[in-house]
């Protein structure tokens, strides 16, 4: 996959640019099977496949509160580029570039600048300057212009089949805590990302469970709770026990998020992990005192080891 991380280094048109756009927040099933269609007809045309994405989210450019990310932006460029896109467009969301026209984006960046012969949305795209452009918009430059305008129609949730999905259903759930549901709408696990900064010394020393202590860079962060995860390191891929909160049993109420990694005794400080959230096991809890608390990890790390390997980890 070709990055481009600015219009101005578009420096000449790609081949028959069969275009997608949107903020892909999560790159979801729904993202998925719109990416898919999109390389498809790419494939049919001997044309170019292209995602356009923004950053930061518009909204936070407009000064209107955006909602919290499922997918930073270095774990969207991933994601796209597993999805075999030849060409992933991240463009720099500023008060000017919300200026432009619907027309002027169409006409000047989408035709003359990418070379689309070919534009695949959702139902419900708008885009430019107040959100004046839509579909019918599209569909009559394109008639002038010479592009086709392709509308694809919503992935719907499998169970209830009525209820498409979305990222803000994704967000809803991951915050509830049910982020073994997210996973039939992600088709991953959810994943939180961080730096492995120094604690409070208490997960080794005082309850003989140590822990990695995690400085979120991710926006969305599940209900506080006990999870049973997987976790990503630069020394390997392990099972482990997350706990999300505040330790009410020791009273500072400060938020952390701490890892406990099963059969891993390696020092990780300073180095970046992640976190994939497979399963809530219980809510955090005040306990009446560190042997009360040590014994319920005890117990929190066997149901992990059994939901894990339900899961395929071993």
């Amino acid at each position: 996959m070709k990055l481009i991380e600015s219009i101005e280094h578009i420096k000449h048109p790609f081949k028959r640019a069969v275009v997608t756009i949107g903020n892909f927040d999560g790159v979801h099933k729904g993202h998925q099977s719109l990416l898919g269609r999109v390389i498809e007809k790419a494939d049919m045309i001997g044309g170019t496949s292209v995602a356009m994405t923004f950053n930061p989210h518009p909204l936070k450019t407009l000064g209107i509160k955006a909602p919290p990310m499922i997918t930073r932006r270095d774990q969207k460029i991933e994601l796209m580029e597993k999805s075999c896109i030849d060409v992933l467009v991240c463009i720099p969301f500023t008060k000017e570039f919300a200026a432009v026209s619907a027309t002027d984006f169409i006409e000047d960046l989408l035709v003359n600048k990418i070379g689309m012969k070919a534009i695949i949305i959702g139902a419900d795209y708008s885009f430019g300057k107040d959100r004046t452009g839509n579909i019918d918009l599209l569909k009559r430059e394109g008639e002038r212009l010479g592009f086709e305008t392709i509308v694809s129609p919503w992935i719907n949730d499998s169970g209830s089949r009525r209820e498409r999905i979305s990222s803000t259903r994704i967000r809803d759930i991951v915050m509830a805590g049910k982020v073994d549901q997210a996973v039939k709408y992600l088709g991953r696990y959810y994943q939180i990302r961080g730096k492995v900064i120094k604690g409070r010394r208490r997960g080794g020393a005082q309850l003989g469970f140590p822990t990695a202590n995690i400085k979120l860079h991710d926006e969305l962060c599940p209900k506080v709770g006990v999870y049973a995860v997987t976790v990503e390191t630069a020394k390997g891929n392990f099972l482990g026990v997350a706990n999300i909160g505040f330790s009410p049993t020791f009273g500072d109420q400060m938020f952390t998020v701490e890892v406990h990694i099963l059969d891993f005794d390696q020092d990780l400080y300073g180095t970046r992990i992640r976190v994939n959230m497979v399963e809530r096991l219980r809510d955090e809890k005040k306990f009446d005192g560190i042997e009360e608390l040590a014994a319920q990890i005890k117990t929190d790390i066997q149901i992990a080891r059994d939901i894990l390997k339900k899961n395929g980890y071993t």
